[in-house]
């Protein structure tokens, strides 16, 4: 069983489902939907979803002709999309609660990515909040180890 909610949990869903293939979409919409370098997706049968509360806080914004994205009305979590004539629903996998042992698989939509993200770049991880700026800027502070 999976379950997801969103940032306030005034919105939750459940869905009994095996989590499809987990993918980064790096298109302008997904983008900018996130105000991220991309978005992180997964997919369930529709029918083996279910909201659980809070669907009536739901709006949904057609992004393309015949796709929905849908999100909370109170704290702007974007939840999930649909597509037209699809058994499937697409998770948005920040917002689920279910802890997963599944990884993403690929990156999609290169061809629209920020210029100012490469996936392929190590980066130096923290394991909460980053050093002052003056430290990581400077160079005195490598890694978070």
């Amino acid at each position: 069983m999976l379950t997801g909610s969103c940032l306030c949990g005034s919105v939750a869903y459940e869905a009994d489902a095996e989590l499809g293939a987990i993918v980064h979409c790096h298109c302008v919409t997904c983008r900018k939907t996130h105000g991220s370098a991309f978005s992180t997706v997964g997919r369930v049968p529709t029918d083996r979803f279910r909201w659980t509360r809070g669907e009536s806080l739901l709006k949904g914004f057609e992004s393309s002709p015949g796709k929905i994205r849908y999100f909370c009305s109170q704290c702007g979590s974007h939840i999930l999309a649909t597509r037209e004539g699809a058994d499937l629903v697409m998770l948005r996998m920040g917002c689920l609660d279910t802890e997963i042992a599944d990884r993403p698989r690929m990156h999609i939509w290169r061809s629209e990515a920020a210029c100012w993200y490469d996936p392929k770049e190590q980066l130096p991880e923290w394991p909460g909040a980053a050093p002052p700026p003056e430290q990581y800027e400077s160079g005195l502070v490598q890694s978070g180890g």
